[in-house]
C-alpha cells in the first residue's frame, strides 16, 4: 500500500493525465447554469460566449461540495493509501475547507488521524502548485504531519496573477460592483487594466497597467518583475498557468518564461474549471509561480 495519497476539488486546475498520474481525489464542484447549458460549444467559456452573443443575461449558482462528498473521497484514498493530506480552495471564497474538516471529524476515531487538512488560500494554478509541493514532499518520504506543516508553510509563498477581459462575470456573480465594474470598463477603454492577485486567500488588485491591450505580455513582464528576487539568488522558478479559452495567450505566456527567464520549470497549462471560469469569465489568463 502507498503511504500518503491526495485530495482536492475540481478547482485545483491540473491536467486530468497527471491527476490520473498522481492517483489524486478530486471532489466534484458543482455550477448549476440551465442557460448556459443550452449553450453549444466545447467548455464553458465558449458558452459564454453565446450567452454573450445572444444577450443573454444570467449567472450560474456554485455549491460548494459537502462533507459527506469529502468523507467519500477520504474513504477511498484510505483503501489504497495509509494516510491522506487534502488541500482546499481558499476559504475566503468557498466553504470548502470547513466541508473538509467536518468530513474528517466524521471519520471513525481510529482513522482521523490519518487525514490532514489544508487551506491552499488559493484557487486554480495555485491551488495546483500547493498540490505540486504536496506531491513532492510525499516523494521525499516526509511524514504526513511534517508534510501538512511544510504546506501550510509555502502556502504563502505561492504567487497568483490574473487578468480578465471583462468584469461583467465578477460583477455578474457579486464578487464585485456594478460602480467597480463600470469604472474597470472606463479605464479599459483608456487602455488600461487591472492585474488581480491572490492575497491572503482573497483577490484582490495588484497593479493597473497602461497600453495592456496584450495581456499575455502585460503578464510576463509582470513575472519577470515579480521573480526578480528569487532568480538574482539562483533559485529555480515553477509556474502553471490557467486560461478561459485562449490557448494561444497561455501558450505566448509560456513561451515568453521560457525564452527569457533562466532556471524555469512550467508545471502545466490548463483550462480554468467551470467554477471559477464562472466567475472570471472568456479569455481570462491567469499565472501562478513558486520556488521550486
Amino acid at each position: 500500500m502507498d503511504r500518503i495519497g491526495l485530495v482536492t476539488e475540481e478547482t485545483v486546475d491540473l491536467p486530468q493525465e497527471m491527476i490520473n498520474r498522481l492517483g489524486i481525489a478530486i471532489v466534484p464542484v458543482v455550477l448549476t447554469w440551465p442557460d448556459l447549458a443550452a449553450q453549444s460549444g466545447r467548455n464553458t467559456f465558449q458558452r459564454m460566449r453565446e450567452l454573450e452573443r445572444q444577450n443573454i443575461k444570467s449567472f450560474g449558482k456554485t455549491s460548494q461540495p459537502s462533507p459527506r462528498e469529502y468523507l467519500d473521497k477520504y474513504r477511498q484514498q484510505l483503501q489504497r493509501f495509509k494516510q491522506v493530506l487534502c488541500v482546499t480552495i481558499t476559504s475566503k471564497l468557498s466553504g470548502s475547507y470547513n466541508s473538509a474538516v467536518l468530513a474528517k471529524n466524521l471519520l471513525a476515531v481510529e482513522e482521523r488521524s490519518k487525514v490532514s487538512v489544508v487551506d491552499s488560500l488559493s484557487a486554480s494554478c495555485g491551488q495546483g502548485l500547493v498540490v505540486l509541493k504536496a506531491i513532492d514532499l510525499v516523494a521525499k518520504g516526509m511524514e504526513l504531519d511534517a508534510i501538512a506543516s511544510k504546506v501550510e508553510e509555502f502556502v504563502p509563498r505561492v504567487h497568483v496573477f490574473a487578468m480578465f477581459s471583462d468584469p461583467k462575470w465578477l460583477e455578474t456573480s457579486g464578487r464585485i460592483s456594478h460602480v467597480v465594474a463600470s469604472l474597470m470598463r472606463g479605464m479599459a477603454r483608456l487602455g488600461v487594466r487591472p492585474v488581480l492577485a491572490f492575497e491572503k486567500g482573497a483577490l484582490v488588485p495588484a497593479s493597473l497597467k497602461s497600453k495592456a491591450g496584450d495581456t499575455a505580455l502585460v503578464l510576463f513582464n509582470q513575472l519577470e518583475k515579480d521573480t526578480e528576487k528569487t532568480r538574482a539568488a539562483g533559485k529555480r522558478i515553477r509556474i502553471a498557468i490557467t486560461h478561459g479559452d485562449d490557448i494561444e495567450a497561455a501558450s505566448r505566456l509560456k513561451e515568453m518564461a521560457e525564452k527569457h527567464i533562466d532556471n524555469v520549470e512550467i508545471a502545466c497549462i490548463n483550462l480554468i474549471n467551470d467554477v471559477v471560469g464562472a466567475i472570471t469569465g472568456p479569455d481570462t489568463l491567469a499565472f501562478a509561480w513558486c520556488e521550486a
